[in-house]
């Protein structure tokens, strides 16, 4: 059809919303390494008043059609918390986004694109940071590398083409954050269980599981080391209490206490890593929906996860200790603890580490460290408006 049957119209109403969410799955329907997401979660992460992240932020979501069908669509929105941001660190005034990019093909990816910009020139912003579903807290980034095996949980997955489509359309790569896998059924290298050994004798050193009765007091805790040791991050946004919250009652369900680790150095808490069994292996057979069976197959599941795969999705040392070889000590033992009892409870054989900053020579030195390998990159792009 002609570039002029293309129409592209804000999302309003329930039916527009549920053509915004459905398409993937006509888009994805032959690629296997797709996971359709939950459609009532993907739904509650659209709308204000359930999602946290819209009591800082807003957003408009486009629609594309040809002919009557949906071919695309995609999110504009502005992360206020994020324009307060310094700009060395990415975000900074001015910064709008874009993301849950889908499209049928490059007419409909340059129309989609071409609408959110000229959303965010009219709100005022002089720069696009994207593709971010929503916020940088959740999808950030496009895969344009690792197409070739599923997303583990809360991770995106998008098509290979979309990378010429967003790169043809002005934008410049930012930022890239990579992903590691690692076979965590063989101990890690003889020099980090040295490492680990050592600091098992320290009377200083202290690495222990979460309460899972204390959940609020131990999500408090988390989070006061990490907005220490990511605050300087690039991309770095402050996350709210009520997002804390909110994560958490979302979370709960896949926290289990012998996954996450707190460090505590002369019994003050300066590290943590987080865990999570990999929910989509679970997830993909139920094909988007909790019905009329997928809610008991997943209960079933949680009551005990069996999985090939662990994500490490958040880890993190407090700035003062940051760049030290206490630093890699507390990460070393916190990884091994995690991996002996993701091995010895949950029959698992593989982890992933990610997200991690290119230029996270920390990070990426302890994976290093531990014999991993990058398995998916994700780029973030810019482009002034």
């Amino acid at each position: 059809m002609a570039h002029t049957d293309l129409v592209i119209t804000p999302v309003s109403g329930k039916s527009d919303l549920k053509a915004f969410i459905d398409l993937p799955w006509r888009l994805y329907a032959n690629d296997p390494n797709w996971v359709p997401p939950l459609k009532a979660e993907v739904k509650e992460l659209l709308t204000p008043g359930k999602n946290p992240f819209f009591g800082h932020a807003e957003a408009q979501y486009f629609l594309a059609r040809r002919g009557g069908q949906v071919v695309g669509r995609i999110s504009a929105h502005i992360d206020h918390l994020a324009l307060a941001q310094p700009v060395e660190q990415g975000m900074g005034p001015g910064t709008g986004n874009f993301g849950l990019f889908e499209a049928e093909d490059k007419t409909v990816g340059d129309a989609l694109i071409a609408a959110a910009e000229n959303w965010l020139r009219g709100k005022g912003m002089i720069r696009v940071l994207g593709p971010i579903s929503l916020s940088i807290w959740e999808e950030p980034g496009l895969l344009i590398a690792g197409h070739e095996h599923p997303p583990t949980v809360m991770m995106g997955h998008n098509s290979p083409a979309y990378q010429a489509m967003i790169e043809g359309a002005g934008y410049a790569p930012v930022k890239q954050l990579k992903t590691y896998e690692l076979d965590i059924a063989q101990e890690f290298p003889p020099l980090i269980q040295r490492i680990v050994q050592s600091g098992e004798k320290s009377p200083r050193i202290t690495i222990r599981k979460v309460d899972k009765s204390k959940f609020d007091k131990e999500a408090a805790i988390i989070l006061s080391i990490l907005n220490d040791a990511w605050g300087n991050n690039w991309g770095f946004v402050p996350i709210t209490d009520a997002e804390v919250a909110h994560t958490g009652k979302k979370l709960k369900p896949i926290v289990f206490e012998d996954l996450i680790m707190i460090a505590e150095l002369d019994g003050e808490p300066v590290a943590f890593m987080m865990t999570l069994p990999d929910l989509n292996e679970a997830v993909k057979p139920l094909n988007g929906s909790l019905f009329p069976f997928g809610f008991i197959k997943l209960l079933k599941w949680l009551k005990k996860p069996n999985c090939r795969t662990m994500r490490v999705p958040l880890m993190g040392v407090v700035q003062r200790l940051q760049s030290s070889r206490m630093a890699s000590q507390l990460a070393f033992m916190m990884i091994e603890y995690i991996r002996r009892n993701a091995t010895a409870h949950y029959g698992s054989t593989r982890g992933e580490i990610g997200w991690v900053l290119d230029d996270n020579q920390g990070m990426n030195a302890i994976a290093d460290a531990i014999d991993s390998k990058v398995n998916k990159i994700y780029q973030i792009y810019e482009k002034p408006l």
